[in-house]
């Protein structure tokens, strides 16, 4: 059963007014996804380590105009969008679930994957630094 969509509300418009797109659909996901270019996904969730790392640290990168991006950001938030969340996963099916988290993709192909556990114990800016160092290889 999916949250409530009242609860999750500012924690979908933290990234959303920060300029992530949404994808609430599996449809949303493989437009998104079957895309040449780079794509950031972003695995939103309502836990502790997303409020205070995962969407601080991506506001940041998404702030400085300096920082190369990937062609497009987006997101499914793990606890709501079930059936997005859900198709994104079998995208990357040798990758545990993991919320939150961030995945790069290149021309279709996931080139770096950030799980939970590397973010849960950090802070923002160690985790901006080393999505910045990401884009810098890849993007």
């Amino acid at each position: 059963m999916p949250y409530s969509p009242m609860l999750i509300k500012p924690f979908k418009e933290e990234l959303t007014n920060a300029g992530v797109k949404e994808l609430l659909t599996p449809e949303d996901v493989d437009k998104a996804l079957n895309q040449n270019g780079t794509t950031l996904v972003v695995v939103n969730s309502v836990c502790g380590c997303a409020a205070g790392v995962a969407r601080p640290a991506l506001r940041k990168l998404m702030e400085d105009e300096s920082i190369k991006k990937p062609d497009r950001i987006v997101s499914v938030f793990a606890g709501q969008d079930l059936e997005a969340t859900q198709r994104f996963r079998n995208l990357i099916p040798d990758i545990p679930p993991s919320s939150p988290s961030f995945a790069l993709f290149k021309d279709q192909e996931l080139v770096y994957f950030v799980p939970r556990h590397r973010i849960e114990s950090r802070d923002a800016n160690g985790v901006a630094n080393d999505l910045q160092a990401v884009f810098e290889e890849f993007v």
